[in-house]
């Protein structure tokens, strides 16, 4: 019998995580789920919960909140893995605001067949990323991508906007950003064995394919291919902002002067001139970073996915 772990953020999906517990709870029922539901208190909670559920010989630890839950999750899970509990696979109930991190991992982006997933535990072992440096030195893993200049920006504004979930918080959140960002700063970005000088607008790194609910940084992405998928552009003026942001609500970017698209094992990223913001999978990693370095890591973990 397949035993979960549900760990709920009630503040998820700027408190709509906390709303839908009956209902989770309802369905697991009625699919015959043997579950236990634990809701967080505070940050980095959900990592903890995820590690001990790991080491004790849960068989699906689920993330029902937001890819910021989801992310201390995963690396719960990861730090369990490294102490030899590598039996237990993640799930996702999307109930956050962007639900980007279960969208790159082939998970529904609703509660019925997020549930449906889960009884019918079809797995799928997915690389994992790695990020070094900003606020963590010593490392984070991430399931979807980070994000660094004009995007984690976005990030940070939608996160502050309490009225408005989903691709609506983070669009409103770009139209401020646009004219609040600081000047692009000047990077070096190596990747593999190619190296670019800019000034950069933003540099996504991703595993999955999507940022913000609905900005396809990586259309073609895959998490089990072995390589992460870079979108990098240049600086650009507000008005051509407005433009751009048309065509990564497309994933058509890639037909853009400014945008340059690549795949690579590794990256790293170093600002010469200025500083850079930056998250992942929705997460700060650091509001003024100097240098990043993410790799992928192949074939670390099982999703439980959809069909």
């Amino acid at each position: 019998m397949i035993k979960y772990k549900i760990i709920v953020n009630p503040i998820a999906g700027k408190g709509f995580a906390e709303k839908m517990v009956p209902m989770i709870e309802e369905k697991c029922k009625n699919l015959g789920l043997t579950y236990d539901l634990v809701l967080t208190k505070e940050p980095w909670q959900a990592a903890e919960i995820a590690e001990r559920a790991a080491i004790d010989g849960y068989d699906v630890v689920v993330s029902a909140s937001g890819d910021g839950t989801s992310n201390e999750v995963l690396n719960g899970l990861m730090r369990a893995r490294s102490k030899g509990a590598k039996n237990t696979a993640m799930g996702i109930i999307s109930v956050g605001t962007g639900n980007d991190f279960a969208y790159g991992m082939n998970i529904p982006g609703n509660l019925n067949d997020c549930m449906v997933t889960l009884k019918e535990d079809v797995r799928k072992c997915m690389d994992i990323g790695e990020v070094t440096g900003g606020d963590y030195p010593e490392g984070r893993y991430f399931g979807n991508g980070v994000g660094i200049g004009f995007d984690a920006a976005v990030g940070f504004e939608a996160a502050k906007i309490l009225w408005a979930r989903g691709l609506l918080a983070y669009l409103i959140a770009a139209l401020k950003t646009i004219f609040l960002y600081y000047k692009a700063p000047l990077v070096e970005i190596k990747y593999d064995e190619n190296t670019i000088q800019q000034n950069s607008l933003m540099t996504s790194i991703m595993n999955g394919q999507r940022m913000g609910g609905g900005f396809y940084m990586a259309p073609n992405g895959d998490p089990a291919d072995g390589s992460l998928d870079l979108c990098i552009a240049a600086s650009a003026s507000k008005f051509r902002i407005f433009q751009l942001i048309t065509y990564f609500m497309k994933g058509t970017q890639a037909t853009q002067p400014e945008v340059k698209m690549a795949k690579a094992k590794s990256v790293t990223i170093k600002a010469l001139e200025g500083t850079m913001p930056a998250h992942c999978d929705g997460e700060t990693l650091c509001y003024e970073g100097k240098e990043l370095r993410i790799e992928i890591l192949k074939e670390q973990l099982d999703f439980v996915v959809g069909e």
